[in-house]
């Protein structure tokens, strides 16, 4: 008996210097808007705590803003990545099931509308256009390039887009055509970004939107455009014109959700605040637009806010 305790003893030991114990698992999915951002600060929290957090697993994935929203009502995750917010129903659905939670802004984001490099016709296109290209009454009308201007091409218009569960496409469609989900249905849609400007890339006949990060990475493969809101000359999306509001309407804000449960480890807590502080170098890197310091500041102190809110809610339930 003795003997199998002194073994039990030991074993505990090797396992609490070789960094064993109980792993605590930070899950997150959602917007691939997002999802750059996340990993980046995932990866440099990894990094930067190696021996810290030999025992914090931080996993990212993507499903679309509105899949990472069902799986966070769900609790299969306790992070959302979000590129919209969220929505009146899914508001409701979380009360339901009893899922507290605090957004978080992290950056700034402009869509992109991009075509084929070859394009040689398209210089910009107004929001007007964009409407008329993208509304459901398109579909089976708007169909070829002469159909949008008629000095234009008589060839396939050719569109790409993302999917429906993307808060891209719901911000898009919100902005453009006036209702959020509201769209032609012909068109390749994908919940990965990477096989929208593989199709744009590869289509002189394509046109195409997704988050500014996703062109600056691809930048060589593709054209960018600019687009007309009837206040000035047209206008591409750049730090500048995202942050001084001219890009508009196409510019936004990104955000993270982060459940009430998840936020009572103390793993996450960790991971949150150097989420925040390290997100304004992070963003810019990327290609998106980081949001002012004071900005960050006042995420950070919405945060422990939270936190302090949780703690305070679970002290007061173990002591009834």
């Amino acid at each position: 008996m003795v003997k199998n305790l002194a073994l039990f003893i030991l074993g505990a030991l090797f396992l609490v210097s070789c960094g064993g114990g109980e792993v605590s698992q930070i899950n997150v999915g959602g917007s691939s808007t997002v999802y750059p951002i996340t990993e980046a600060v995932a990866e440099e929290f990894r990094q930067a705590f190696r021996s810290d957090t030999s025992n914090i697993r931080v996993t990212v994935g993507v499903s679309g803003t509105g899949g990472g929203f069902q799986k966070f009502i769900r609790g299969d995750i306790g992070i959302v990545n979000a590129s919209r917010e969220i929505y009146p129903e899914e508001i409701e659905a979380a009360e339901k099931q009893g899922v507290e939670y605090v957004r978080l802004s992290v950056a700034y984001d402009g869509l992109a509308v991009v075509v084929n490099p070859k394009n040689d016709w398209v210089e910009y296109l107004t929001v007007e256009e964009l409407e008329k290209i993208w509304e459901p009454e398109a579909q089976g009308t708007v169909m070829q390039w002469s159909d949008i201007r008629e000095e234009w091409p008589d060839a396939p218009l050719h569109l790409y887009g993302p999917g429906v569960a993307s808060g891209t496409f719901d911000y898009f469609t919100e902005v453009i055509v006036g209702e959020s989900g509201k769209s032609r249905g012909d068109f390749t849609s994908s919940e990965d970004d990477n096989v929208l400007v593989q199709g744009v890339s590869t289509d002189k006949y394509a046109l195409g939107f997704f988050g500014l990060a996703y062109y600056e990475e691809n930048a060589d493969q593709l054209r960018l455009i600019g687009v007309d809101n009837g206040e000035g000359p047209p206008v591409k999306p750049t730090v500048q014109t995202i942050s001084n509001g001219t890009y508009a309407p196409l510019s936004r804000p990104l955000f993270i959700y982060v459940s009430e449960e998840a936020a009572k480890k103390e793993s996450v807590q960790k991971f949150i605040n150097f989420y925040l502080n390290r997100a304004p170098k992070l963003v810019k890197q990327i290609g998106y637009v980081p949001m002012p310091d004071s900005a960050y500041q006042a995420q950070k102190q919405k945060f422990e806010q939270f936190v302090s809110q949780v703690e305070t809610v679970a002290d007061s339930a173990a002591t009834q």
